[in-house]
């Protein structure tokens, strides 16, 4: 996306892997929730993420070990200009569909336009950004952009490909228990619908050998088996039903690996460091709901949050506090006094960011860690008391109607229950009836892309080359789609003009400026409760299961991971 690639022609494997890995055996994942579909590329029904990216292979792949870098996998070539209005591939002759069919420029064209008209929303807000796609050859394609986004390119790279004689259009946007027909390492073997999917790897995958892929893809058999809730999830890691295990809760990390098999070795416990963007993760307030549309109420809830108090009796403090939506990288605009440059494209927009924010002092509301801290409750009324709300016989009420200030949180695990249940005491003291209501998993996915709540936990993922999906994340046009991930209903005309800034840069500092200038715009939108991340990748797994000693900059990524003969 900006500067050089980091591997040159010719290079044979990326860094991050090891080219030797032994190949074969099993590895068995556990997922909590459900699933009632096996396609990813619609918004009707939940779709397990593996599918994508172990069957459904795209024109290129996405290197991890850069920020936004792509390299050859069904494209062997491409070109684009130095204004990036175009890019054309010509496709690999070898490149095969798991039924043996080769992979055409025609293929690419059809989910090209199929995605476009009645994909998921983000295929449709990228790919509408194509003003003319023309075939050019029996294995070559170019496309045409009506726009200037230089991020285009790569993701046209990046779109998945599907066999179009084997897509019947007319049930395209149904839920389905077949997965798609792929060019990829995988395919599905075995299907037990909302509990198990068992991929095997294709003898014959016709791209094992290419740089992309050395290293990758070592086991013979991916399994995954899906758990209701995180306690039973982790009771069957305990037994060894399942290989590897991503922790995210820290008294779990803390505590709840005190057994025989860590004691005795058979377990590793490690904490990887990444290199990318710590996840944002906060409770989301739906902004096209009256309750929240007012900012002073929005701030008033943050206030009323005792993240010291939460992190110590509930987390053992191993938390740390999110306040950037790209914390942790130079990404961030927090504690960081805007610079010129950032200022001159906020400037269009003098009431987008607060001012602490612009001069870099600003952190979210913090307390004593008591439980009981006075001054932020006494902030928080005042708050409430200027937005028309105010306590009536220890309840908070509208001061001209009386109703009360009730908003409802929705869930879809314990751990989020767990915390729901302690923020709800927090704001008890100001007189908030918070409902909670925890729902199951494909229910929670549901309400959540149709922007059926009051409040809703989220984590938003970023990288070190955020683009077009900031867009899908915080535009205004995705505000009113359902299936973004624009939950809050954000509609800022500075955050559109960040957005445009960020695609529009050629240099990494001017890219940098754009994004830390967007950040400032978002965290002076006050649309969600910041919460906290894991400094570190905090991962076990049982002793046969290998991965690489390079971290790469995304992380360890399990595709990289192999069985050991112990």
């Amino acid at each position: 996306m900006h500067g050089r690639p980091l591997y040159p022609p010719g290079f044979s494997h990326y860094r991050s892997v090891n080219p030797d890995a032994p190949k074969g055996g099993q590895l068995v994942q556990g997922a909590v929730g459900a699933f009632d579909s096996l396609n990813p590329f619609v918004v009707r029904g939940t779709a397990p993420p593996f599918v994508r990216w172990n069957i459904v292979e795209s024109l290129m792949a996405r290197s991890p070990d850069e920020a936004f870098t792509c390299y050859g996998l069904l494209a062997h070539g491409v070109r684009t200009d130095a204004a990036r209005s175009f890019v054309a591939f010509e496709i690999d002759p070898a490149a095969r569909f798991s039924d043996g069919s080769q992979v055409t420029a025609d293929d690419v064209l059809f989910s090209f336009e199929l995605l476009r008209a009645r994909g998921r929303p983000n295929h449709r807000t990228y790919y509408g950004k194509v003003a003319n796609a023309v075939v050019t050859g029996p294995l070559a394609i170019r496309f045409e952009f009506g726009v200037v986004d230089r991020e285009l390119p790569l993701i046209l790279a990046l779109m998945p490909v599907l066999a179009r004689h084997a897509v019947d259009e007319a049930r395209f946007e149904e839920t389905s228990f077949t997965a798609p027909l792929g060019s990829g390492p995988y395919e599905v073997a075995d299907v037990k619908p909302g509990d198990t999917v068992v991929m095997k790897r294709r003898p014959d995958y016709w791209g094992r050998d290419l740089p992309v892929n050395r290293g990758n893809y070592n086991f013979d058999v991916l399994r995954y088996d899906f758990y209701r809730d995180v306690n039973s999830q982790f009771e069957a890691f305990k037994r060894e039903l399942y290989d590897i295990r991503f922790e995210t809760d820290p008294g779990r990390w803390k505590t709840g690996y005190d057994i025989p098999a860590v004691r005795q070795g058979r377990i590793i416990r490690e904490e990887v460091e990444d290199g990318k963007p710590k996840p944002y993760s906060a409770l989301v307030f739906n902004m096209r709901r009256e309750v929240f549309a007012d900012v002073r109420v929005r701030q008033a809830m943050t206030e009323l949050f005792d993240f010291p108090w939460a992190n110590e009796n509930l987390y053992y403090g191993l938390y740390r506090r999110n306040g950037s939506f790209y914390d942790g990288s130079e990404l961030s605009a927090r504690g960081r006094p805007a610079e010129a440059q950032e200022r001159e494209l906020l400037a269009p927009f003098p009431d987008a960011v607060l001012p602490e924010v612009m001069d870099g002092t600003w952190e979210p509301p913090t307390s004593d860690g008591s439980g009981r801290d006075r001054q932020r409750l006494r902030r928080a009324l005042d708050l409430f008391r200027e937005a028309g709300w105010e306590l009536q016989g220890g309840t908070l009420a509208a001061s001209k109607t009386g109703k009360p200030f009730a908003p409802e949180l929705i869930v879809g695990t314990k751990d989020q229950e767990r915390l729901a249940l302690a923020y709800q005491a927090m704001l008890k003291r100001a007189g908030v009836t918070l409902s909670i209501r925890l729902v199951d998993s494909v229910q929670f996915e549901a309400r959540k892309q149709n922007y059926e709540y009051d409040m809703v936990p989220y984590i938003w993922d970023q990288s070190l080359s955020p683009g077009n999906e900031q867009a899908f994340y915080f535009g205004s046009a995705a505000a009113d789609m359902p299936g973004t991930r624009n939950f809050m209903g954000l509609k800022s005309p500075a955050a559109d003009a960040m957005i445009e800034a960020l695609l529009a840069a050629r240099e990494r500092q001017d890219f940098v400026f754009a994004v830390r200038a967007l950040d400032r715009v978002l965290i002076s939108a006050r649309f969600s409760l910041p919460l906290f991340y894991t400094p570190t990748q905090w991962i076990a797994r049982w002793r046969q299961i290998q991965r690489p000693k390079e971290v790469a900059l995304a992380g360890t990524l399990a595709e990289s991971w192999w069985q050991s003969e112990l």
